[in-house]
């Protein structure tokens, strides 16, 4: 991704099962089905989790040299980022969430539209 972003990376906290929605939390939990918001969890856990055993595959054949973990997480983050940044990437976690939108509607640059805070 390239350019001046509004998303900030930080940690995750590490949970052993996610944790069931507090709507009070966050409004945006209120808005969003979380039933949905957990099959997203779990698509994207499944395609973590894919992305993994592909690399160690492509690794363990001899077709992917790699020096570091540092250099796997680099090859790992663009793995996962080229597959986001697809239409099939993102048909695929619309597919798992109970959409039917073929690669081809997939709308890959969809407007961001923040509203200003009340007072702004």
């Amino acid at each position: 991704m390239t350019g001046s972003s509004n998303f900030q990376l930080v940690p995750a906290a590490r949970k052993e099962t996610p944790a069931l929605p507090d709507a009070g939390a966050n409004p945006f939990k209120i808005v969003v089905d979380p039933q949905m918001r957990l099959q997203l969890r779990r698509a994207l856990i499944d395609l973590i989790d894919n992305h993994d055993e592909a690399l160690a595959k492509h690794y363990s054949d001899g077709k992917l040299a790699l020096e570091s973990y540092k250099e796997y997480i680099e090859v790992f983050a663009r793995s996962l980022e080229e597959t986001m940044e697809s239409a099939e990437g993102v048909s695929y976690l619309l597919r798992a969430v109970g959409f039917d939108v073929p690669p081809e509607k997939v709308n890959l640059r969809p407007d961001l539209r923040w509203k200003r805070p009340l007072g702004a």
